[in-house]
């Protein structure tokens, strides 16, 4: 894939925001809130950093990306329905009966690598698939991305233990670290610490940004490949923002799932228009 400017993902960005919002409204349903916050990793990935094919799916060397906050899946969609995975007009069905675009992803979906939304489970899904692409010889990677919120479940650490005893170190795990889950701050569900220092404890060899800074990503890829040399698997901490992008929904927790009505679609559009 051809790597694009900071300023070109930028652009994708803003639209892949626009057609989260654009599907929830549609559907009535569904998790704003951690998808606009995950957005403009999602976009440096599938734009500019992972090794995809839209027209084969399937392909056996390609890389693989676990979605572990499953009911962010719009921005996941999005992207894909951009990159030609599936007809855009596909977006327009999210949560629908029969649809491929369900609450959370599965693998009737081209482009998705496993069935997510359980959380704590998708970073031991993510190991298993960089311990079988090490079996097998390939150097193709796994991309994981975490929310905050799911690393309060065990099996995360679990699996942080197996990857580092496995020196996966085609692994890539981001946490979408904006300090909100479902029912409020993650210091008040459960305190996470810091999360940088435990998973450097757990072996990791860790990058801590602003998750919502186009350019620090990227620059994050890039001295990624340049330590490959380095046989840790890798964290990137990236402290985001809640509904990123909306400004009425940014920093509030009661947008973790709930829809926008139509005022408040339109709202959210004018705001990423205004971004742009």
């Amino acid at each position: 894939m051809k790597k694009k400017s900071v300023e070109e993902l930028k652009t994708i960005a803003n639209d892949l925001r626009k057609k989260v919002v654009t599907m929830l409204y549609e559907a009535g349903s569904g998790h704003p809130g951690g998808s606009l916050s995950a957005t403009d990793f999602v976009t440096a990935c599938y734009f500019s950093e992972i090794n995809v094919d839209p027209k084969n799916p399937k392909w056996e060397d390609r890389d693989r990306f676990v979605l572990s906050k499953g009911h962010s899946c719009p921005v996941l969609y999005a992207a894909l329905g951009t990159l030609g995975f599936f007809p855009e007009e596909t977006l327009h069905t999210l949560r629908q009966e029969g649809s491929i675009l369900q609450g959370h992803p599965n693998m009737d979906c081209p482009g998705i690598d496993i069935p997510t939304g359980s959380l704590g489970q998708g970073l031991a899904c993510a190991v298993g698939m960089a311990i079988g692409l090490k079996f097998d010889k390939k150097s193709s990677r796994v991309f994981a991305v975490l929310g905050d919120g799911e690393c309060q479940e065990g099996e995360i650490w679990e699996a942080a233990q197996t990857a580092n005893k496995y020196k996966l170190d085609n692994l890539i795990i981001f946490v979408d670290n904006n300090n909100l889950q479902i029912d409020g701050t993650t210091d008040e569900i459960m305190p996470l610490g810091s999360l940088a220092e435990k998973f450097k404890a757990f072996g990791f060899e860790i990058y801590e940004i602003d998750g919502n800074d186009m350019e620090k990503i990227v620059s994050t890829f890039d001295a990624i490949r340049a330590n490959a040399d380095n046989r840790k698997p890798k964290c990137i901490i990236g402290h985001t923002i809640k509904g990123k992008g909306v400004s009425f929904m940014e920093n509030v927790c009661d947008w973790h799932g709930v829809a926008p009505k139509k005022e408040e679609w339109e709202q959210a559009l004018k705001d990423l228009e205004e971004a742009k």
